[in-house]
């Protein structure tokens, strides 16, 4: 049997994941990163995207949408607490749809003052919402 660690995934609203694991994979702030068991202590925030969690014995992978948070890593522990978290079977395509085409209208100027860093934050997230939605239709 591989090695796995404890993988735990929360949100303010609501535990998404508990269990073992043998590799996640985060959109950390520099970069992707890939955890295995044993890694080197960690903490860094990450980026709204996909955590990909690899089960044992070949089970399944499981895909979560993140908005942002911060990844913690232990030898044998990751804990990611997450802004917002979904399963990615949870995600409204069609609410990312909207949300992702009112936020391109802002940043076109085709609604009056805007918060720049708040309609950039919501694009992000509508665009990394919509880009898992269509990997997992693949």
């Amino acid at each position: 049997m591989a090695a796995t660690m404890q993988v735990d995934i929360v949100s303010a609203e609501a535990e998404i994941f508990s269990g073992e694991a043998t590799m996640v994979i985060a959109s950390a702030e520099l970069g992707e990163v890939g955890i295995a068991p044993g890694h080197t202590p960690l903490i860094t925030r990450i980026r709204p995207g996909e955590i990909r969690v690899q089960q044992p014995d070949d089970g399944e992978e499981i895909d979560v949408y993140v908005s942002g948070g911060i990844l913690e890593v232990q030898p044998y522990v990751v804990t990611v607490l997450a802004d917002t978290a979904l399963r990615a079977d949870d995600i409204d395509e069609a609410a990312a749809q909207k949300a992702k085409d009112e936020a391109e209208a802002a940043l076109a100027g085709k609604s009056g003052e805007i918060n720049f860093a708040d309609v950039q934050r919501q694009l992000a997230e509508a665009s990394a919402q919509l880009q898992l939605v269509k990997k997992l239709r693949r």
